[in-house]
């Protein structure tokens, strides 16, 4: 039963890196054609990079007084945590499932 949680909450994450890949490029390129002034704070390949990640997955993005903007970095924010969540909840199930067989 353990192993068949892990492997639910690994659908979870599946489900948020399929959005998160959908709601982040989205807002990448709002905020390089809408706000360049901003977009130049960020490291130059920003999708993957840590300092980016942390910058959304901090709210830091809400600094940016744009309704558009904010409306698909939000969503991203929610998709990033839910795969991240979905994957540590995952592996600690899957590590105490192995355990137990």
């Amino acid at each position: 039963m353990i192993l068949f949680l892990a492997l639910c909450f690994f659908g979870v994450a599946i489900a948020g890196i399929t959005a998160f890949a959908i709601f982040w490029p989205l807002a990448l390129v709002h905020l390089r054609d809408r706000h360049p002034q901003v977009g130049e704070g960020l490291p130059a390949p920003a999708f993957l990079h840590p300092v980016a990640l942390w910058w959304l997955l901090g709210g830091d993005y809400r600094q940016v007084r744009d309704s558009a903007f904010t409306g698909l970095a939000t969503p991203a924010r929610v998709a990033l945590a839910t795969l991240l969540l979905g994957l540590l909840v995952s592996g600690l199930l899957w590590t105490i499932g192995s355990k137990l067989a």
